[in-house]
């Protein structure tokens, strides 16, 4: 069904890059094109997101429902400013969140910083290996940028997805391009698959092992056809 017709699903991926979600588009004219900027209803409220390469794929991967995600329109001129707008301070966030982490010598690393699309609040994503006091750290960003600050810890596998890379296969990382959440990997996945068991090889940009071992396992192992990015590819997984 074409992404322009009211009731078709397509895939989209969040701006900046994060999720990827399956969304009810709305009538379009002309239709939607891979890479094209749309506006979504989210639980968190509108958020801007691009059309995905091979919807058809990723669709067959995301479970549909009418309950879900809504696309409200295409983004606008005036959406694509805003974006750029929130561009300008995630960066200024960014800079001084980590020079009041370091000050205060707070065992964390900030990943990414997010001005939701409304402009209700500012998301700091970090990861950290112990229990992280930032109350502190929240009343001076709130009383500096004058808004809602949410401070959130994530995993290292969440990490890539936030910031994206290629994997030794040299295409996109699998959890930022397709795969929409990650499942318990283990060695014993490379043994069953006759790999080299190095580490370096095995592992993706996020130090863990890499998602295709899991999912190239259920394929048999096969090799990937060039013109097929999704599931059955070599790529790190995170």
């Amino acid at each position: 069904m074409s992404a322009g017709v009211p009731g078709a699903f397509v895939a989209v991926k969040a701006i900046p890059g994060g999720w990827i979600r399956t969304v009810l588009a709305c009538a379009a004219e002309p239709p939607l094109a891979d890479g094209d900027l749309v506006v979504v209803q989210t639980d968190s409220g509108p958020a801007l997101a691009s059309v995905v390469a091979r919807p058809l794929v990723i669709l067959n991967h995301h479970p549909l429902s009418e309950q879900g995600p809504r696309m409200l329109r295409r983004a606008s001129g005036q959406d694509q400013a805003l974006r750029a707008r929130h561009e300008l301070r995630e960066r200024e966030a960014f800079r001084l969140c980590v020079m009041k982490i370091r000050e205060r010598g707070l065992a964390m690393k900030l990943a990414r910083v997010e001005q939701l699309f409304d402009g209700s609040r500012l998301v700091f994503s970090f990861t950290s290996e112990e229990r992280v006091d930032f109350r502190e750290l929240v009343r001076e960003l709130a009383s500096e940028f004058k808004t809602r600050i949410e401070l959130r810890q994530i995993g290292v596998r969440d990490e890539a997805r936030l910031l994206s890379g290629y994997g030794t296969c040299g295409r996109p990382l699998c959890c930022s391009s397709w795969l929409k959440s990650f499942e318990p990997v283990s060695i014993k996945m490379a043994k069953q698959q006759d790999l080299a068991l190095n580490p370096s090889r095995l592992s993706g940009l996020c130090g863990r092992l890499k998602c295709c071992l899991r999912y190239e396992l259920n394929h048999g192992g096969a090799p990937a056809r060039r013109d097929e990015p999704y599931p059955g590819s070599s790529g790190d997984g995170a």
